[in-house]
């Protein structure tokens, strides 16, 4: 994931469009991946991105240079899809879909291939059986290697030591 230049963010923050182009250039794969992950639909994850960037760009006054660029986006990304869950029930994830078809293999081998696919459902399984705040808290600490700190910073959850 690029991290974004002050220079960009202070433009940004002056109301300059064409910077934004930048940031969701940098952001929108990322951003799309944590949706999914978190929504398990393509549809629901794609309109979840936008209103991220829609947030994002509206609120950006409120953004903080003390804090990571990368925090702050995914973390409204992630209370996005998290009062999105609240909202209704998440639908198990449907057999087509799998997180093969985001990064697809070039080389098809069919055992292992079926061993990941199986791996891949018990993993989604998983995290569907945790809630909300639980399962962002996992995608953020696995997919995007967020420190303790920054994770409970982008949920809201309590105050880390300065040490961890």
């Amino acid at each position: 994931m690029n991290n974004i230049s002050t220079d960009i963010l202070e433009k940004v923050k002056e109301g300059d469009a064409d910077a934004f182009t930048d940031i969701v250039d940098a952001y929108q794969n990322a951003i799309y991946n944590l949706c999914y992950r978190m929504l398990y639909n393509r549809t629901e994850a794609e309109d979840a991105t936008q209103e991220t960037f829609w947030k994002a760009w509206t609120n950006f006054s409120k953004y903080d240079f003390n804090r990571s660029f990368s925090t702050w986006i995914l973390s409204i990304a992630a209370h996005y899809c998290i009062d999105l869950q609240r909202k209704k029930k998440v639908p198990e994830i449907e057999i087509d879909e799998t997180m093969e078809e985001i990064i697809p293999d070039p080389i098809p081998h069919p055992e292992q291939e079926a061993i990941k696919n199986e791996e891949e459902q018990q993993i989604q399984d998983m995290l569907n059986s945790l809630n909300e705040t639980d399962r962002a808290a996992i995608v953020l600490r696995y997919w995007y290697d967020f420190s303790d700190r920054e994770i409970a910073e982008s949920l809201s959850v309590y105050s880390v030591p300065e040490n961890s």
